[in-house]
């Protein structure tokens, strides 16, 4: 008893820190200009979201974070660097007072949304009775492991999720293909000037 308490501190803790990093993180992207180090440090938030994820049983989410968050954005976002200057334009004055306001609105309208929702694991809501129900009856029988999720993404929506694993793929081919290699890149046109 006294042993699972221990572990339950620890793991509020382990959260409790790993969601600190991503508050700073957060703030840090959003107060710097250099979009280098914007691109890095959003390479960082992916990681430790990862982490994160780890930390609460959800390691499908937390691999497909770590590959497509901090893999594959990052290359895709230093390889659109190539073609836009290293710094954020200097800001006008009241500039972030419309999107301010934006975000206070959306929020409000999502609190005031989210009151007549039932509470957090009420079996009868309806996310509960329908087939999720059955899935959380029957998965450890079914797959032998105790993560629900994984066990949903890789059998019962096994083809679901090898769709979903298409597009991601051809979309980041699409992205790279655009962006072009060698000489005959996007990147290289525009700095000759559109000159062959």
């Amino acid at each position: 008893m006294e042993a699972v308490a221990v572990s339950d501190v620890g793991l509020a803790l382990a959260n409790i820190v790993l969601l600190t990093i991503l508050f700073v993180v957060g703030i840090a992207i959003a107060r710097l200009r250099s979009l280098f180090a914007i691109v890095m440090l959003s390479g960082v938030y992916s990681l430790v979201s990862a982490t994160w994820f780890v930390l609460l049983d959800a390691v499908d989410v937390a691999f497909t974070e770590a590959a497509v968050g901090a893999g594959l954005s990052t290359a895709l976002l230093l390889g659109g660097m190539l073609l836009t200057a290293r710094t954020a334009k200097a800001e006008k004055p009241f500039s972030r007072l419309a999107p301010f306001l934006v975000v206070v609105v959306v929020g409000a309208i999502l609190i005031y949304a989210s009151v007549d929702l039932p509470a957090l694991g009420d079996p009868d809501s309806p996310v509960n009775t329908g087939v999720g129900k059955e899935y959380l009856e029957r998965h450890y029988g079914d797959m032998g492991f105790p993560n629900v999720v994984t066990s949903i993404l890789a059998s019962y929506r096994g083809f679901d999720t090898l769709g979903e694993t298409a597009v991601v793929f051809t979309a980041g081919l699409a992205v790279a293909l655009l962006l072009g290699f060698g000489e005959r890149s996007l990147a290289e046109s525009i700095r000759k000037g559109g000159r062959k």
